[in-house]
């Protein structure tokens, strides 16, 4: 898991990358960070199966991961698959297939353990001061929802209504017979998230959302650019992300592209991320989320370097 004394890394295999982060102390200042870039999302076939082309791209990211962690000095790290592989039809015969051509096996971590380690992350990240965390998490394949006030959350929960998947189930488009699909799968989501959630009350709570869905849309609606750096404070209004859900589903892929903050290889699923958090904000009660730069990857890494309760980093209020 570490080389130097001190040093913890991860190799997060997920739809888009491989991303080997390697810190030693808080992950703000990683020591090694490297991404293969993967498409797993166009090596998926109709049933979910992850085609061998996918599991070559995986075969491929982990090599390149270990001959540049042996060539930093990096002694060892801990791989774990998302949803892309972990929700494959396929699943069990990818990670015996990818460690017997590598000699690693893959973790898969289940989905309440996503929601536990990005909540970890949320908690290490706002501090204590921020009071009762509702944290949420927008990947591919499912939805994460972690709530609480303590250093672990009282409630983790993970929902099959991921940006991939919601794009895949309104593969016949958002016109005519579309927009009522639409509605039914969005009303799915607002109906899973209150059941997940009906033990609290999550208005009570600061929300705050994670992942690279969260970060974009943000972005979208006028948030700082990342360039500025983890510190400058971003959100997303209820009302601002209303505002551009139907001028997205006006547009292809390849334009929306071009906007701010929306990257090539997730503009096809664009629409669906900002339709499953226009769901999640209005199920929940909540008109503005905060930006977290951190999820279920720093949320590991604090784990695995034993900081997942100590105190905030104090940077951000």
């Amino acid at each position: 898991m570490s080389g130097r004394r001190g040093q913890v890394g991860v190799l997060d295999v997920g739809c888009f990358s491989a991303h080997l982060l390697v810190v030693d102390g808080s992950p703000l200042h990683p020591v090694l960070s490297h991404k293969t870039r993967l498409r797993l999302d166009r090596a998926l076939d109709r049933d979910n199966r992850l085609t061998p082309e996918g599991v070559h791209q995986v075969v491929n990211a982990i090599r390149t991961a270990h001959r540049i962690a042996e060539r930093e000095g990096v002694a060892d790290f801990v791989p774990y698959a998302t949803s892309s592989i972990r929700d494959a039809a396929n699943a069990d015969e990818v990670i015996a297939e990818v460690a017997r051509r590598t000699g690693t096996r893959l973790r898969v971590l289940p989905g309440d353990e996503e929601a536990r380690l990005s909540y970890v992350a949320a908690r290490r990240w706002f501090g204590w001061q921020a009071g009762s965390l509702l944290v949420l998490d927008v990947g591919g394949g499912t939805v994460e929802l972690a709530a609480g006030e303590d250093a672990v959350p009282s409630l983790a929960r993970s929902l099959p209504f991921g940006a991939r998947t919601l794009t895949r189930r309104l593969a016949l488009g958002l016109a005519d017979e579309g927009l009522s699909r639409k509605d039914r799968e969005l009303a799915r989501v607002r109906e899973a998230v209150r059941e997940a959630l009906a033990d609290t009350n999550p208005a009570d709570h600061r929300a705050v959302g994670c992942s690279k869905v969260f970060q974009q849309l943000a972005r979208l609606a006028g948030a700082r650019p990342q360039h500025e750096g983890p510190f400058t404070p971003r959100s997303l209004r209820l009302t601002d992300l209303r505002r551009w859900i139907p001028r997205l589903a006006s547009m292809p892929p390849p334009k929306r592209a071009r906007l701010p903050g929306i990257s090539r290889h997730r503009a096809e699923q664009s629409l669906a991320g900002a339709l499953v958090v226009e769901a999640l904000m209005t199920a929940t009660g909540h008109e503005q989320v905060e930006i977290c730069p951190w999820s279920t990857r720093e949320g590991l890494l604090l784990t695995l370097g034993g900081q997942g309760d100590d105190d905030e980093i104090s940077q951000v209020a």
